[in-house]
């Protein structure tokens, strides 16, 4: 059955003006973690000392259901240590969504300042990102009630700027259990411009408002010997007219070339993840990662929306 248009259909009577996905949810969210917050440290620094990292993640959300929510992200990420009390952070990423008839592809630019005298040790870290994204809709894909509606037959995109702003910090700590393990944390508002996109012709116009999601996010890295490491991180996500979602998530490194995750969030939703890696391990100043991640919901109101799929490959050197 064709869920999805339906639904879509039935918020574009009920109002002039609607809400779409606004930005992608992660499973792996720590492999995206310089998306999330522009001016974070990428993880393969704190698993591995290593600076220069390129990943591709692909999200399937709502198996089961035609035209569920599908997102692409090809990203790079670059800590470079200047030997000065300020290193550069920079990278970018691109970003593909489709949701049934709407979507969206932004690209973007990231640069940021890190304060520290040796980032190996910690920092305090201010970062932007800045790009552009076309939203559109495809008219021919959404069945109206009435045939001279303004979206009727036709596809309309609209290009606008988009700006992300974050501040991050991670500690190596020093003493006691946690002796050598980092801890790190940021706030940040992915998309800081909140707009209200017009889509005109003829016969009137259409509107769909983008709003800002602030975010939060703590972790800890507890290195064993050998190489293994636990990682407990917490993602916290708000969005006006939306209850507050908080994922709670637990992944195990094992020392050789496989890690364990799982999670759960506020939203009655648990996460499930796994990979294998080459490269550090070895002895090498590299590192290769695939990840898969699995969410399922256990929401008893509204309808069944299956579980989504992630799937990530990452690779990372030191290039310092």
């Amino acid at each position: 059955m064709d869920r999805l248009p339906l639904l879509v259909v039935c918020l574009l009577l009920a109002s002039t003006q609607t809400f779409s996905q606004q930005l992608s949810l992660f499973t792996q969210y720590r492999e995206n973690q310089t998306i999330i917050n522009p001016a974070a440290v990428g993880n393969d620094f704190f698993s591995f000392n290593q600076n220069l990292s390129f990943g591709l993640s692909h999200r399937t959300q709502w198996q089961g259901i035609a035209g569920a929510p599908k997102t692409s992200v090809l990203r790079g990420e670059y800590l470079y240590p200047t030997g000065g009390a300020v290193s550069l952070l920079t990278g970018g990423y691109l970003i593909n969504d489709q949701t049934g008839p709407t979507g969206f592809t932004g690209l973007y630019g990231r640069v940021g300042g890190l304060l520290s005298d040796d980032p190996y040790y910690g920092g305090i870290s201010v970062g932007l990102s800045f790009g552009a994204v076309q939203y559109r809709v495809d008219g021919s894909e959404i069945r109206l009630r009435q045939s001279g509606d303004v979206l009727s037959g036709q596809d309309v995109n609209q290009i606008n700027p988009d700006v992300g702003v974050g501040v991050f910090a991670y500690t190596l700590l020093d003493g006691g259990f946690f002796n050598d393990d980092y801890l790190y944390g940021g706030l940040s508002i992915p998309q800081a411009i909140g707009l209200d996109l017009t889509f005109k012709d003829k016969n009137g116009e259409f509107s769909t408002k983008r709003v800002q999601h602030y975010y939060a996010m703590l972790g800890l890295y507890k290195f064993f010997r050998g190489g293994g490491f636990l990682e407990p991180s917490v993602w916290v996500k708000y969005a006006g007219n939306a209850p507050l979602n908080i994922d709670f998530n637990l992944r195990y490194q094992m020392a050789q070339n496989f890690w364990l995750g799982l999670g759960g969030a506020t939203s009655k939703t648990i996460h499930l993840e796994t990979g294998i890696l080459v490269g550090d391990n070895l002895g090498f100043d590299n590192t290769f990662k695939i990840g898969y991640g699995f969410d399922y919901s256990f929401n008893s109101f509204g309808p069944y929306t299956g579980g989504s799929h992630e799937i990530n490959i990452s690779y990372s050197i030191d290039n310092q």
